[in-house]
């Protein structure tokens, strides 16, 4: 039988699974930031700014910013000093990213296209690596974090910033018949794609748990690894460095 991936609640095959995540992306690209303030009542922010902070960049540090298309943390970390190359496998949300730092005056970026999974970049070149609410989406994960291993220096760090589940009684009840019933809904009104936020939701459903997601992060060859879970696990941050 041949391989099988999810694709929120269904199975497909891996390339299926690329080509459709790469449809969804491309769908919602322009309004990508819009509806991460209307799903997250503008919490995503404060998220992003906490993930940055545990990255700790410093002035001249090689940081690779995978799966990050519009822009969000790269702003964050190069406001530090940091050098940051911005990568994602789809160019309508790196467009959006490339257009949103044109505004803001600047330059200093580099934009590429990769595959999370294959990247072009020589081995031990980066300081960090980080990864914000992108990594659910990609086929092979293993292989992903493989390759984020690869390219880092010895002594580099890795940071990802993921949705979870959370653990808090009550309010998971909560959540997810928002995000089940709503998110779809709040995506049509904005976006005008229903079947792409009912996708990311499913997604989300489908990720690892955050114990499970650790030690794959471990498989991978990194070392100190550590979960700091948000809203009880809502959202969580993975760190490990490569040593």
């Amino acid at each position: 039988m041949s391989e099988q991936v999810s694709f929120g609640y269904e199975e497909v095959s891996p390339e299926e699974k690329t080509e459709r995540v790469g449809a969804v992306f491309s769908s919602v690209a322009k309004k990508y930031d819009v509806m991460n303030d209307a799903m997250s009542v503008g919490m995503h922010r404060l998220w992003k700014d906490k993930f940055v902070r545990r990255v700790k960049p410093r002035p001249g540090e090689q940081i690779l910013d995978m799966a990050g298309g519009t822009g969000d943390i790269a702003f964050r970390l190069a406001a530090q000093g940091a050098q940051v190359t911005v990568s994602d496998i789809n160019q309508d949300m790196l467009d959006v990213g490339i257009e949103r730092a044109m505004e803001r005056g600047l330059d200093g970026l580099v934009w590429s296209r990769q595959n999370a999974e294959e990247l072009s970049f020589p081995s031990r070149f980066f300081d960090a690596y980080t990864i914000a609410f992108g990594i659910r989406n990609v086929t092979r994960i293993d292989h992903a974090l493989a390759e984020a291993h690869r390219v880092l220096k010895h002594g580099g760090r890795f940071y990802c910033l993921e949705f979870s589940t959370t653990e808090w009684p009550g309010f998971k009840e909560v959540y997810d018949l928002y995000s089940h019933k709503l998110v779809p809904k709040i995506g049509e009104a904005i976006a005008g794609d229903a079947d792409s936020y009912r996708y990311l939701i499913e997604s989300i459903r489908r990720f690892p748990t955050m114990p499970e997601f650790e030690q794959m992060i471990r498989a991978a060859g990194f070392t100190r690894t550590k979960v700091e879970p948000i809203l009880g696990g809502l959202v969580a941050i993975h760190s490990g460095w490569k040593i």
